[in-house]
């Protein structure tokens, strides 16, 4: 089966393979989509090492060792939460390289300074500080968490070329 994702996982298998590194995720809104288009190819077990789900907020406590103080104060949908699970997701794993994300993909859960489509994503990389950024993106609930993974895909590639 062919995905719309499946360029960009296969040019992102050849870097990871490359370099002999192994790619970790920690999804809250895509739900394991990242995870799903990275297996959806045949040999990831060469370079893929986990996906975390961590849907609610107890998960990213005890999955990703998220401290729940940075989740009461800034909310799940930011910028300090997301680091916090990329970095969770390498300190759990013998991955080299994590990507996160956490957002609302509707149709309710906007909150003032949130709406429907905002997005926190986030790479981490041992040896190097985490980056984050935020993406808003326009659509249904399937659109919003689909350009969430080609986002993902997207900056997973560009850090490794």
């Amino acid at each position: 089966m062919v995905t719309s994702f499946e360029a960009a996982v296969l040019a992102l298998a050849e870097r990871l393979r490359a370099r002999g590194q192994r790619l970790a995720t920690a999804e809250s809104c895509t739900g394991g989509l990242i995870a799903a288009a990275c297996t959806s190819v045949a040999g990831s077990s060469d370079w893929f090492e986990r996906g975390f789900v961590t849907y609610s907020n107890e998960a990213k406590v005890e999955a990703l060792g998220v401290p729940a103080a940075l989740i009461a104060a800034h909310g799940a949908v930011s910028e300090p939460v997301v680091l916090a699970m990329a970095e969770g997701a390498l300190a759990r794993s013998p991955a080299d390289l994590a990507v996160a994300v956490t957002g609302i993909a509707g149709p309710g859960g906007a909150v003032p300074g949130k709406p429907v489509g905002t997005v926190w994503l986030a790479l981490a990389q041992r040896g190097r500080a985490a980056r984050a950024w935020l993406c808003r993106f326009d659509g249904d609930r399937t659109a919003v968490r689909e350009q969430t993974v080609v986002e993902a895909l997207r900056a997973l590639n560009d850090v490794l070329s």
